[in-house]
């Protein structure tokens, strides 16, 4: 459900920002305000980041291959920190230098002064139904989180994306608007160099917490601890396993969660008792969590004396010797 309400939500983001980029270029040539250049082009920014992301979660669904056996999920993640850079350098930095070059020579809008306020007013019509639809789509998936733990934690990085960035659009309009305004009443072009450099100071910002995020998804995240906890049920709730050792989960894309884990079992009769009960416990795992697709279970003997003295491999954990026995005695 993520993927595909990412998807929708990426596609009327993206034809919003299409739009309005035009109708903003169009505004600027005719009044030549500095903060509508700034939304241009932020707008065009932003539509370059979408289809950025559509073509990062059409790359992620190749096979895997000999050379990338876990397959290419975080490549999302890959485009996703893309975005983030261009967010920041393309629309940040931008929109402040241009903010710089203005307040070094500002000039009021003597021409056309109606059209920046009826292109605002429109573009904060059209980018409010995207940011509704990317409301929407997360709330499918949010549940009872805040919105600031749903951008911290989810493991899809369009839906934050594009939740942060369509934020960031209409407040940068709402900060275009106040400049433009200003700018008409008084006839002072500081007020547009005010408002470009508000919105240059947004996107960098948004831009950082967008890079922070994907940097920790690219660095590997495990499993939130819910489902940690509902893996761990799975585990030990049958006969096959009378506790776990050790446990590790990692997102090896958005959807596809890897469990690794050493399980102390109970002494079987043959290996192929020993396969059927490991496999009665993988079943387990993915009906409880349905990511965890990638399973490695490690059988092994549990001592109590060894787990306290050794360091959690298998041989510290496996049944101890006899002093005897261990001294070649």
């Amino acid at each position: 459900m993520s993927a595909n309400g990412g998807t929708k939500a990426i596609v009327a983001a993206l034809l919003a920002n299409v739009g309005i980029a035009i109708t903003k270029f169009v505004a600027f040539l005719l009044t030549s305000s500095s903060s509508m250049l700034a939304e241009a082009v932020h707008s065009v920014a932003d539509s370059g980041n979408q289809a950025l992301l559509l073509l990062g979660g059409k790359r992620a669904k190749r096979a895997a291959t000999p050379e990338h056996p876990f397959g290419y999920g975080r490549e999302r993640y890959i485009y996703a920190f893309i975005v983030s850079i261009v967010l920041f350098s393309i629309g940040g930095l931008f929109a402040l230098y241009e903010a710089y070059h203005k307040w070094s020579d500002p000039h009021g809008i003597t021409e056309w002064q109606w059209v920046p306020i009826v292109v605002l007013v429109a573009a904060i019509i059209m980018e409010s139904f995207s940011f509704r639809t990317a409301i929407k789509e997360s709330n499918h998936v949010r549940g009872n989180q805040s919105w600031v733990r749903f951008i911290r934690r989810a493991k899809a990085p369009e839906l934050p994306v594009v939740l942060l960035e369509d934020f960031g659009a209409l407040v940068g309009l709402v900060f275009a608007l106040f400049g433009v305004t200003m700018t008409l009443i008084t006839g002072n072009g500081e007020w547009d160099a005010a408002g470009t450099a508000m919105i240059g100071v947004l996107l960098v910002l948004i831009a950082i917490v967008l890079a922070i995020e994907t940097k920790s998804l690219l660095l590997g995240e495990g499993a939130e601890a819910s489902d940690v906890a509902a893996i761990e049920r799975a585990v030990t709730e049958g006969p096959e396993v009378e506790r776990i050792i050790h446990m590790k989960t990692l997102y090896l894309g958005p959807e596809e969660l890897m469990v690794a884990a050493k399980i102390g079992v109970p002494a079987c009769e043959s290996a192929q008792d020993l396969a059927r009960g490991i496999n009665a416990v993988e079943a387990r795992i993915r009906a409880a969590v349905p990511t965890a697709r990638v399973i490695y279970l490690e059988p092994d003997i549990y001592s109590v004396a060894a787990a306290e003295a050794g360091t959690g491999t298998a041989a510290d954990t496996a049944a101890p010797q006899p002093e005897a026995e261990r001294s070649g005695g």
